[in-house]
């Protein structure tokens, strides 16, 4: 299997697509990684392939990464450019030949492996928004592909996802949802992790600690997390706003506009806001949070956050937005886009913690990395048997299912 990634750089898209390719791997598929970018500068980060985490936990794993080598700034995912030389054609084309079946990590890939020339292999999609028609060209990309035959499914995150992109005219039959999952055994309640994280920033072990753990990008709307910080830190004498992700430093003269405008100079408030910027433990600032919030206004499909932050035993509150509202039900707080609303329903999660820790609990399994792997397994081995072998199978995937993996002849080595 080839994996097509735009470039590294940081988002939950990435995050949930390597941890897929790491846990097949251990399964005994074998598995490589082609990017586009070698470096991006996205979020007032300059982000290098070598120094990304998801590299670095790939190529740990014995899974072979190359790149293009394109240094580019992207806007909100999209590539800086769709033309490609020779010898970036050529590479491109020696990786695909030696795959059997090709994943590309979003739509953003297809506009390189939709040029005329390269191996046909069946290519599997993995689908991670909710707002195809805002993507660029992708969205013409991934119709362009289908038409062609190359694409022969799509993985979706969400069930936003898979309705998002059947209303924009993507077949139904090609939709496949598997839902994010977690390493459960990285991400659990720690007491331990809580109080060093706390300490690392000089907050109190009692004190309530809100979590934003996001890129500084539109649909995030930090101007809108930043109006509630500011009017629950006013009211919570002894309150904590800790916030990270690409672009959520003082380095960053957008975010820093932003803080200004919200807190009007009210150092005393921004004082207990903590800009952390990519962060690699984010278990431990889990840990250490009492809510993990979510404030976007749109694409948002399954947010890993929430995810993440759940399953450490923080609450979650977030606005109304792909399947964020489904993920905290039972869990957490729904708000609308209101300053007053979200800041009051981090009050009431924070006051509602201890009751709502067993249902979280019990909703561990849910969001299972295990889980995940064995559906996107079960899958590929359709892919495989179908347009590989030359087997026509036609199966449709309810939510979370793992499928049982069709047999192997015993005349041919695993893809």
């Amino acid at each position: 299997m080839l994996s097509v990634y735009e470039g590294f750089f940081s988002g939950g898209a990435r995050i949930v697509h390597s941890d897929v390719v790491l846990g097949l791997a251990e399964g005994g598929q074998s598995h490589r990684v082609l990017s586009i970018h070698g470096e991006v500068h996205r979020e007032a980060t300059r982000q290098r392939m070598e120094d990304d985490h998801c590299y670095r936990a790939l190529t740990a794993g014995e899974v072979g990464v190359a790149s293009l080598g394109r240094t580019a700034g992207l806007v909100d995912g999209s590539m800086a450019a769709s033309d490609f030389s020779g010898p970036e054609l050529a590479e491109t084309a020696r990786s695909m030949a030696a795959a059997d079946v090709i994943l590309s990590l979003k739509e953003q890939p297809l506009a390189l492996l939709n040029q005329a020339g390269l191996p046909r292999r069946p290519v599997v999609v993995c689908l991670h928004r909710s707002d195809p028609e805002n993507q660029g060209a992708a969205l013409d990309e991934l119709k362009a592909a289908i038409a062609d035959g190359t694409v022969v499914a799509c993985v979706c995150c969400a069930e936003s996802t898979r309705a998002a992109y059947e209303d924009a005219g993507i077949p139904a039959e090609l939709l496949h949802v598997i839902p994010n999952g977690v390493d459960l055994l990285r991400f659990r309640p720690d007491a331990a992790a809580r109080l060093a994280f706390r300490a690392s920033l000089g907050i109190p072990a009692t004190a309530p600690v809100v979590v934003l753990a996001a890129r500084y990008a539109q649909m995030k709307n930090v101007p809108l997390f930043l109006q509630a910080a500011r009017t629950w830190l006013a009211r919570e004498g002894g309150g904590h706003v800790v916030m990270c992700g690409a672009g959520m430093t003082d380095a960053n003269p957008a975010l820093w506009a932003d803080r200004e405008i919200a807190f009007a100079g009210e150092r005393d408030l921004t004082d207990r806001v903590h800009l952390l910027g990519v962060r690699h433990d984010m278990e431990a600032v889990y840990a250490g949070a009492d809510v993990v919030a979510l404030t976007s206004v749109s694409g948002e499909a399954a947010p890993l956050c929430l995810i993440e932050g759940m399953m450490c035993g923080t609450v979650p509150v977030t606005t109304d937005v792909g399947d964020s509202a489904s993920i905290a039900a039972g869990h957490g707080f729904v708000t609308p886009p209101d300053p007053g609303a979200i800041a009051l329903a981090w009050s009431s999660a924070i006051a509602g913690r201890a009751q709502l820790t067993a249902a979280l609990e019990r909703s561990r399994e849910r969001f299972s990395r295990t889980r995940m792997i064995a559906a996107y397994a079960a899958l590929l081995d359709e892919v495989y048997a179908s347009h590989v072998r030359g087997q026509r199978i036609v199966v449709q995937h309810a939510v979370g299912d793992a499928l049982t993996p069709l047999p192997a002849p015993e005349d041919h080595g695993t893809p």
